[in-house]
């Protein structure tokens, strides 16, 4: 079974994701002259803590669980500020967040969502991103941001015979 980079395999170091994502953060908040505090580095290692979307109340639940005190306003805004800065996406099918793999790029955030374990992977396709741009502007419309989410099925969850069924 091939796995696209999109969908990392589940053994694989996701400490290690979690790590190069938190690390990421600093230095595009130190560029962009913005500031990560703690409550909102949390925030984002939290909706890293898996590749499955989590939604703010989830969030907020975790925080507890850690001892950390905390109302929705808070965890709404610290959310806010990740989105700003680029460094989490809103999956808006599922009302969650998911890390951004991509945030120092402009990019058309292409979110794949596993209807077997619930994962979310994000991938980038400058043609797709080029092509949406396009048709937006040919209509006089500008685009800001843009996420496409895509339902179906992870090689994790893919029986051998949904592969025949493909074929």
């Amino acid at each position: 079974m091939s796995y696209s980079a999109a969908f990392p395999k589940l053994e694989h170091d996701h400490d290690g994701c979690v790590r190069a994502a938190l690390d990421t953060a600093q230095e595009t908040c130190d560029r962009n002259g913005a500031r990560l505090t703690e409550l909102r580095r949390h925030v984002l290692k939290l909706v890293w803590a898996s590749h499955t979307p989590m939604g703010a109340y989830a969030i907020l639940e975790a925080l507890h669980a850690e001892g950390h005190a905390g109302a929705p306003p808070t965890v709404y805004r610290a959310l806010e500020f990740l989105r700003d800065q680029g460094l989490i996406h809103r999956v808006e099918s599922l009302n969650a967040f998911i890390g951004c793999a991509h945030p120092d790029a402009a990019h058309t955030a292409l979110v794949l969502i596993c209807t077997g374990c619930h994962r979310a992977a994000e991938f980038t396709d400058r043609g797709v991103d080029a092509k949406l741009r396009q048709a937006a502007a040919a209509r006089g419309f500008a685009v800001a941001r843009q996420t496409i989410e895509v339902e179906g099925t992870c090689p994790d969850c893919r029986h051998p015979q949904d592969e025949v069924a493909s074929a």
